[in-house]
């Protein structure tokens, strides 16, 4: 722009002069050569040439001029576009950069709820795989017992047989014995006169000889077993079942009475059996376990609590989800056995007394775990992971054969187990994990319940 515009002035400036001095050179020629008029025709020519070739110069310059400006304007622009595209890129790679963190912790996150998945999948196999044992080796008692129904059935349908068989030849011998006893009676009736002819003579005697016969002929009399013998029999019957192990004993209801596992269950769980002997002289069932984690204070609960006229206890499975027990049955101050089962696959429940189902229902979330890394305590209800007690939920009483699975025993199993049989196998807790007895609870061992 500077140099377009020193340019015009040094221009037109050379103009000017060169104007000057053709005039000066004219006037004189005029003198001399030619006259004035034909020379002022030339020089009016030779500025229209002037003229023409300084508007076509002045329009070039011009046009360069105005491009120049137009490309500055231009560049002006584009250095604009550019900061622009700038600020948007820098932009779009900071979202990037953001949107590839947040997929790194995504794709984190994926991989460990891939690796519980898998862990998930293979607990549930290996569930599966003890259901199908359990149900082939069930399937195998059953053809065994058929087959031994059979046989039995076939050896009563023999017996029975031989029993006709018997029957016929006991009439025979009936009718031959029913003969002998006619023509014993005839004799009998012989004999009978005979004596009293005898009787007749000899009536003076001292020692008459058929009062003697008369005893030796005397019949026995059976006697009744006394009922007391059959009693105890009974008694020894109920006191056989030496398959508890150990006995808990939780003296008052005090928030300091608790037992608390050295371990917890080391994996989720789909299903789970708790089973135990209990005996509790109190009006009311206080909380039986209670297992609680960090983000959940009722993952498993037994929950009791003193409310005066007690007759249900929650069965909890992951707060909110509960159901009520029956324990009515259980506050007479005798021993019972109680059994909760709980099943994942199925959403359902199960709850034995002595051997007999008290309760069962549905409507549990099918597919929920219990997961692993809580607290187990026995006797006391948590609001918190290991602590948050209410003397008023405290257990009071005794607890032996306690014992936790992690499938679901069948009814064989636990009428098994209630009738002192051995225990069956999943076992995954028992009193023997405990870890720690706080308060005035007290540990015994003892085999037999009759000792406990």
């Amino acid at each position: 722009m500077e140099f377009s515009k020193k340019f015009i002035w040094f221009f037109i400036i050379w103009v000017c002069c060169n104007l000057h001095v053709s005039c000066s050179q004219h006037a004189e020629s005029v003198k001399q050569r030619k006259p004035f008029f034909e020379r002022l025709r030339r020089l009016e020519e030779q500025f229209r040439r002037f003229q023409e070739l300084s508007l076509t110069r002045l329009q070039t310059i011009s046009a360069n001029f105005n491009i120049s400006s137009s490309v500055d304007l231009r560049l002006q622009s584009l250095t604009e576009q550019y900061n622009k595209i700038s600020a948007t890129m820098n932009r779009f790679q900071t979202a990037t950069e953001n949107d590839i963190a947040t997929l790194k912790s995504w794709l984190k996150k994926l991989q460990k709820k891939t690796k519980k998945i898998d862990l998930k999948m293979s607990t549930l196999e290996q569930i599966l795989n003890e259901r199908s044992k359990q149900m082939s080796k069930e399937k195998k008692e059953q053809t065994e017992m058929m087959a031994n129904l059979t046989a039995a059935v076939e050896d009563q349908s023999e017996g029975i047989s031989s029993l006709a068989a018997g029957r016929s030849k006991l009439q025979k011998e009936m009718e031959s014995i029913r003969d002998e006893v006619k023509g014993h009676s005839v004799i009998i009736a012989r004999f009978e006169e005979r004596m009293k002819s005898t009787l007749q003579n000899d009536a003076l005697s001292p020692k008459p000889r058929p009062v003697q016969a008369a005893a030796a002929i005397e019949p026995r009399v059976h006697r009744a077993r006394p009922v007391k013998a059959a009693k105890q029999q009974d008694s020894q019957k109920e006191g056989s079942i030496c398959n508890v192990n150990s006995m808990m004993h939780f003296p008052n209801s005090s928030i300091e009475n608790y037992a608390t596992f050295g371990k917890d269950f080391s994996t989720g769980l789909f299903e789970i059996t708790i089973c135990s002997w209990l005996k509790t002289k109190a009006n009311y069932l206080g909380t039986m376990l209670s297992y609680a984690t960090e983000d959940n204070d009722n993952k498993l609960v037994l929950h009791g609590r003193n409310t005066g006229k007690q007759t249900t206890i929650h069965f909890v499975i992951g707060d909110p989800s509960f159901r009520e027990l029956p324990v009515r049955p259980l506050l007479d101050g005798r021993w019972h056995h109680v059994c909760i089962i709980w099943s994942s696959f199925e959403g359902k429940y199960w709850y034995y007394i002595d051997r007999r189902l008290a309760a069962t229902g549905s409507k549990f979330r099918k597919g929920y775990e219990i997961p692993a890394g809580g607290t187990l305590i026995i006797g006391q209800e948590q609001d918190n992971m290991g602590g948050g007690f209410d003397d008023n939920e405290s257990f009071i009483g005794n607890l032996a054969g306690f014992t936790i699975w992690n499938r679901a025993l069948s009814p064989g199993e636990i009428s098994g187990i209630t009738t002192g049989k051995s225990l069956p196998g999943g076992q995954i807790l028992t009193f023997n994990n405990v870890s720690t007895l706080n308060g005035e609870v007290q540990h015994y061992n003892c085999t037999c319940l009759e000792h406990c």
